[in-house]
């Protein structure tokens, strides 16, 4: 049977490293996903697990956030199901728990990123009731120490 669980340790979250490392790739190693993990957490990220026979197949990271644009919102980091199970239902689960969480924390929206190239996953969304509402632009600054 399979349940929700959030991520609170580090054992877990290593547990976690194949399926993120699907969405993922440039995360080197578990090592990396702990260090980055303890960082967000300060940050009010926080992880939960589909889990079933024991192993993480679906994950969500997200975090409760505010701006003046939408109030208090619920931002999804990240979404993913372990490619040998898409399109099982793992990935609905985790979009329900999602829209609860948001409910109960008071949040006006549930706001999530996803590259213009991901047709898949926007299709998912649209069948999750999430409807795209802007654009994101982004510039990358160059590393310190960066000649």
């Amino acid at each position: 049977m399979d349940s929700i669980r959030p991520i609170e340790d580090e054992a877990a979250l290593r547990a976690c490293f194949p399926v993120m490392h699907q969405l993922r790739p440039h995360l080197a190693d578990a090592d990396e996903l702990v260090t980055r993990w303890r960082r967000q957490v300060e940050q009010g990220y926080r992880l939960i697990a589909v889990w079933r026979d024991g192993a993480p197949v679906a994950l969500a990271g997200y975090r409760l956030q505010e701006n003046l644009v939408y109030g208090p919102f619920l931002y999804v980091d990240d979404l993913v199901t372990d490619a040998n199970l898409r399109s099982s239902g793992l990935g609905n689960v985790l979009m329900d728990y999602l829209k609860d969480t948001a409910q109960r924390l008071g949040c006006v929206r549930l706001v999530l990123d996803t590259p213009l190239s991901n047709v898949l996953g926007h299709r998912f969304y649209y069948r999750n009731g999430l409807l795209a509402g802007a654009l994101r632009f982004g510039f990358n600054t160059p590393a310190k120490g960066a000649a």
